[in-house]
């Protein structure tokens, strides 16, 4: 048993004494997520799995919740999430470069973002309305630190509800508790996480890009334009159908009979 696992050992044995305080439900939540969170021999998605529905069951008014990660080269994916439209809430961020998400997944971040009235809240033009729209008028978004080390990766855990005036203070204390465990755990996992997370977003890097390449090569066939006016056309589509840009190439490349688009500039 190394030093720490001494400690620990220590720190657990002296929580348990006969006439110290019994934890209240919240207390015994966390510590059966803790004990799982370091019994276990974790994985990165089991390790965010876990969070996602302890924030989920602990959180009071939590519709969604989603995880942020930032990669070496500064750009966002979600990972995991309650629900596409989660993820979907998190892409307008990322596209905008605005919301609690990015700036919570941001290394010299803030520790926690959120809004109580997206429709009216000033500091995101692009997110606020765009969460509204979809029936969700609160959000709650964590820092999640899972490399202290260079190059820092980082990320958020996000909360999102359909209650105005959702998040209080002790649902920021909760998410921050839970967003402190998930940093901690994946931090014991670093050498697992690192080659899982790079693994998974080099195959997604290299297959949207196939994607998108066989995309703009029918394009090009099909109207006589050059590579530059192709990628431009599903660009435009993309925004205009609030469609990931990989995955309407994605429908092009594979149902190019039934699939068009207009024209750029259309």
């Amino acid at each position: 048993m190394s030093v720490g696992e001494e400690e620990w050992a220590r720190e657990r044995a002296w929580f348990g004494q006969d006439g110290a305080p019994a934890p209240g439900p919240l207390a015994r939540q966390f510590a059966d997520l803790t004990r799982t969170l370091l019994d276990a021999t974790p994985t990165v998605g089991g390790v965010l799995k876990l969070v996602v529905g302890a924030a989920t069951s602990l959180i009071p008014d939590a519709d969604l919740v989603s995880i942020t990660l930032r990669d070496a080269d500064g750009t966002y994916h979600t990972p995991l999430e309650t629900d596409p439209i989660a993820e979907r809430l998190d892409q307008v961020q990322y596209d905008h470069h605005e919301g609690p998400c990015v700036e919570s997944a941001r290394p010299d971040g803030p520790a926690v973002g959120w809004s109580q009235d997206l429709a009216r809240d000033p500091r995101w033009p692009a997110f606020g309305p765009a969460a509204a729209r979809h029936g969700y008028q609160s959000v709650l978004a964590t820092a999640l630190l899972p490399d202290a080390r260079p190059p820092r990766l980082s990320g958020a855990l996000n909360i999102y509800s359909r209650t105005p005036g959702a998040f209080d203070a002790r649902a920021i204390d909760i998410a921050l508790l839970l967003a402190t465990h998930a940093s901690l755990a994946l931090s014991h996992t670093q050498s697992v996480a690192s080659a899982e997370l790079e693994a998974a977003h080099l195959r997604t890097a290299v297959d949207s890009r196939d994607v998108i390449g066989q995309a703009k090569g029918i394009l090009m066939q099909r109207r006589g334009i050059t590579a530059d006016e192709a990628f431009e056309v599903l660009r435009r589509a993309s925004q205009d159908l609030n469609v990931k840009l990989a995955d309407l190439a994605k429908a092009l490349a594979t149902q190019h009979t039934e699939v068009d688009l207009p024209a750029a500039g259309a």
